[in-house]
This record gives C-alpha cells, sequence and structure tokens, in this order.
C-alpha cells in the first residue's frame, strides 16, 4: 500500500546554492550502451579526471546498485524499467546535491530514459551513447556474459535475446571502438565545458 499522508519539505539550501559554493555546475552524465562497449571504464575515467581538478562527482554503476539498492530486480523488462526509474531518482539527488554524476547502465530501453530525463531540468541530463559495435564487445566480453549467453546460460541478455534501443537523439556519442580512453575522456569534459557546466 501507498503512503498517502506525504507532504514535500524544502530543503534550507538550494541546489544554486551549492553549486555556487562547488564553482561549478551539476548534471547527470547518463552512460548507455551494450555490455562490453566500455561504459563503466568510461564514467569512471570522467569521474577521476573530474575529481582531480577538485569537481564534485560520483560513479552510480549498474552492477553495483544491484549489489544493493536494486537487488531484488531481475532482469525481465518490468524490472529493468523499475532499475532504471529508481537509478534516475538516485541521479537526481546527486543532482540536487550539486554534483556531477556519471551513470553506467545498460539502460536497454528509450522509453525508460525518457522517462529519467523528464526528471531533470534543462541541461541537467545528458544522454550519453557509448557506441561500439556488438562484434566488438562479444570480443571484448570481460565478464564473459555474451559466452555464457550464446550457451543458453542467461536469459535475457541485451543484444543476444533482448533488445537495445540505440539512443535516438543522444546528446553525445562516444565510439569506443575507435577512441582511446583517454580520447574519449577529453571529448566528454569537451562537452561539459561546451555546456559551461565546468
Amino acid at each position: 500500500m501507498k503512503a498517502s499522508n506525504l507532504t514535500w519539505h524544502q530543503t534550507t539550501i538550494t541546489k544554486q546554492e551549492r553549486r555556487s559554493q562547488n564553482g561549478h555546475g551539476s548534471c547527470v552524465l547518463w552512460f548507455t550502451g551494450l555490455s562490453g562497449s566500455g561504459k563503466s571504464t568510461i564514467a569512471n575515467a570522467v569521474s577521476g579526471e573530474l575529481f582531480r581538478h577538485g569537481i564534485n562527482e560520483y560513479v552510480l554503476d549498474g552492477d553495483n546498485i544491484r549489489h544493493g539498492l536494486n537487488k531484488d530486480l531481475g532482469f525481465s523488462e518490468e524490472d529493468r524499467t523499475e532499475n532504471i526509474r529508481r537509478i534516475g531518482e538516485v541521479a537526481k539527488l546527486f543532482v540536487d546535491s550539486g554534483k556531477i554524476v556519471t551513470t553506467a547502465f545498460i539502460s536497454p530501453f528509450q522509453a525508460d530514459r525518457d522517462q529519467v530525463r523528464k526528471l531533470f531540468d534543462d541541461d541537467e541530463f545528458f544522454e550519453i551513447h557509448i557506441d561500439c559495435p556488438l562484434e566488438e564487445c562479444e570480443k571484448r566480453d570481460p565478464k564473459q556474459l555474451y559466452a555464457k549467453a550464446r550457451r543458453g546460460e542467461i536469459k535475457d541478455f541485451t543484444g543476444i535475446n533482448s533488445p537495445y534501443e540505440a539512443p535516438e537523439n543522444p546528446d553525445l556519442v562516444i565510439h569506443t571502438n575507435q577512441l582511446s580512453i583517454q580520447e574519449s575522456v577529453e571529448a566528454i569534459i569537451r562537452f561539459l565545458q561546451k555546456k559551461n557546466l565546468l
């Protein structure tokens, strides 16, 4: 049963005040792409670069979140949608706190990503497609997930027996089969600078 006797309580310190104190903007960089495309690697590399320059940042990683907050969810379409809904709400809290948050989630469905975008004000949510061909992702297969999916050991695996809907209008595309990690990070930092967030 959902609670009905709730009232939103305004915080004493505003998002704008936190941003002003930090000396930079806050937003979510929503990395979406196939397993093995490099989402977590790029998210952590960007986070490290921001940290070295004194920027308040945090990484929300798909596997890590499923160890805690979303450990009750599986990989059905309904559970994937709920997984992304929860992450969107958590990411919004981080943005409100004045941080630049990078998220590394396959988030295979466009409708789910669009719903998350609606949680944010303009220039707070940026959908970044970590684009890498399926064949290359399978070659990398760092967690041996594609091999298991091909053997039928994993059901509903994105790209094999569950669809991935590439972003229709991403804010940025990073081709990780063409760019090095450092080149990818530099492209994302330039993007943040162009948006006047740094």
